[in-house]
């Protein structure tokens, strides 16, 4: 196991060698059906469409999806890696610099540069998924009328909108920052023809699309149930929409989207979450996750995200390698003492309350912390996450889940979408109501002293740590990314110890360089340069504060 921020130079020349649209799946391989073709294959032969639909499902977290022509990547499982990267690149989730971080270019931020692995697995992974997305629609005329059809559309249809608000936040600043009329990302849809001279969009233009596939989703799921919450039904569409509204800063909107996604769900309990969880697509708050099975993760156990993001499993660089997740101590010590959260993460004592009565081979309870199994598991340092568990612990199959969307961030979201729209006592509301009931009997939401805006934030950082929203959050909210204050101890390791204003140009990303190469009519973000350690130790966040 070893660190591989780069492509190999090998690879380098035959991307190099490769249109864009073949290499990152923009449109269909080899060219050699016409949608009309694959239109009747699919009346003939319902079956391959179905099977076509299903691939939009299993690549979400599927190991080895970017690079399995050549040789197999810790880094790289699909969606599920870029959530994990989202995190490394925020203020909170800290991985150590060490020669087995597979994702140390998101720690120290040369995830920046065109010719390095990490950031073209985070641009491939969603067009790859667009893509799959066009060909899906392209097999169907536009005058459809089965209705198990209509449904597979709309689900497809949201999870290019999902693909689009990975891509759009990444590569431009967003509402909150003035920045809609900006150059975000090439637009690619079913009826692209161009994909030489395919300029970027603004931010408006890609949330349009966003938002019409949102629209379409939502209307054509009602009524329609599915058999996995790996798929998309209407309450799912009405959440990615909350998501898209309040990244378009619709508050209100947001709000009653995110009402009528979380109908009929109930956060879990103080009870279920005093221990390890946060693994299984049947938790009763999940309403999206992804469904790994022992199979998929046997195509390459160490990229998965029990290899990176549970602390318990015996197959996997967080014990095997000390590659541990850990929080910032600076939000760590926000958490009151009474906040169930608290234990989700270890003490500076490597105590957790979530480790009592666990064992894990001959380690019983807080010894599973401290002690060393040889080859398998190395001690944890303080606040390593315990909130992501295996089953069992010690697990090698790494077939764990990934949630995707819980019903505690549509509350969450509600509680943002009235804040935000002068409804601030029914935002204080829910807020107080979900955490006293479900986290926190002693919680108060003035308690802290941040605006109300602001504790909601941290509310986000502490419930949704480790899935996906990290940076994404900060860009969102035109905030700084702080890691460290000046004057107090940080957790953060030396090299990735620094801060970056809300508005640096290095907060955006950079497109790979083959696509630069076959996409002419891209121009690329230039603005900002790379942090140096310990700069802007002055910046100040409203939540760590």
């Amino acid at each position: 196991m070893k660190t591989a921020k780069y492509i190999p130079v090998v690879v380098l020349a035959a991307l190099a060698f490769t249109s864009c649209e073949k290499d990152l799946d923009l449109q269909p391989e080899g060219g050699s059906l016409l949608a009309a073709q694959v239109q009747e294959t699919n009346v003939l032969i319902p079956e391959r469409g179905a099977a076509s639909f299903n691939g939009l499902f299993s690549a979400i977290g599927q190991p080895n999806s970017t690079f399995n022509r050549t040789s197999p990547r810790a880094d790289d499982f699909a969606f599920i890696a870029m959530c994990l990267s989202n995190d490394y690149e925020g203020s909170d989730a800290i991985l150590p610099d060490s020669g087995y971080n597979w994702f140390s270019v998101c720690g120290e931020y040369t995830s920046r540069t065109p010719s390095y692995a990490n950031p073209y697995i985070r641009y491939a992974t969603p067009y790859r998924e667009i893509a799959a997305v066009n060909d899906f629609l392209a097999g169907y005329p536009e005058n459809v009328e089965d209705p198990l059809i209509i449904n597979m559309i709309a689900q497809a249809r949201a999870i290019r909108a999902w693909s689009y608000m990975f891509l759009a936040p990444a590569f431009q600043f967003g509402y909150a920052a003035g920045a809609a009329d900006k150059p975000c990302v090439p637009i690619v849809t079913e009826n692209t023809e161009d994909f030489t001279n395919n300029p970027r969009a603004t931010v408006e233009e890609v949330y349009k699309l966003i938002m019409e596939d949102l629209d379409y989703a939502v209307e054509h799921l009602e009524g329609a149930s599915r058999t996995s919450k790996m798929y998309i039904d209407q309450q799912v569409a009405y959440g990615l929409r909350a998501r898209a509204n309040l990244y378009m800063n619709k508050w209100a909107e947001a709000a009653a989207d995110a009402e009528k996604a979380a109908a009929g769900y109930e956060p879990a309990s103080i009870a279920e979450v005093s221990k390890p969880a946060f693994m299984d697509i049947n938790e009763h708050n999940w309403m999206w996750g992804y469904d790994m099975t022992a199979d998929m993760a046997m195509v390459f156990r160490y990229a998965t995200c029990s290899s990176w993001l549970s602390s318990f499993s015996a197959w996997g660089y967080t014990a095997g390698a000390a590659c541990y997740v850990q929080m910032n101590n600076l939000l760590y010590d926000k958490i009151p003492a009474t906040d169930v959260r608290k234990g989700w993460w270890l003490d500076e004592n490597l105590y957790s309350p979530l480790l009592e009565g666990l064992t894990w081979d001959s380690l019983k309870g807080q010894q599973i912390a401290t002690e060393t199994i040889p080859d398998v598991k190395e001690p944890m340092p303080p606040y390593t996450n315990v909130k992501f568990g295996c089953n069992p612990i010690g697990t090698t199959a790494n077939e764990e889940d990934y949630p995707l969307m819980r019903v505690e961030e549509m509350i969450l979201i509600q509680a943002e979408g009235y804040a935000k729209s002068g409804q601030e006592a029914k935002a204080r509301e829910i807020l107080e109501s979900f955490v006293q009931t479900y986290r926190d009997p002693s919680y108060s939401a003035v308690a802290s002293g941040r605006s109300l805006s602001d504790e909601i934030w941290f509310q986000r950082r502490v419930e949704l740590w480790g899935e996906g929203f990290g940076v994404l959050d900060t860009k969102r909210l035109n905030k700084p990314l702080v890691r460290f204050q000046n004057g107090k101890a940080s957790n953060w390791p030396g090299n990735f110890r620094f801060n970056i204003a809300a508005n640096d140009g290095w907060m955006l990303m950079r497109f790979p360089q083959d696509e630069m190469n076959t996409n002419y009519g891209i121009v690329d973000n230039t603005d900002g340069k790379i942090p140096v350690i310990e700069q802007n130790g002055e910046l100040r966040d409203g939540v760590t504060d």
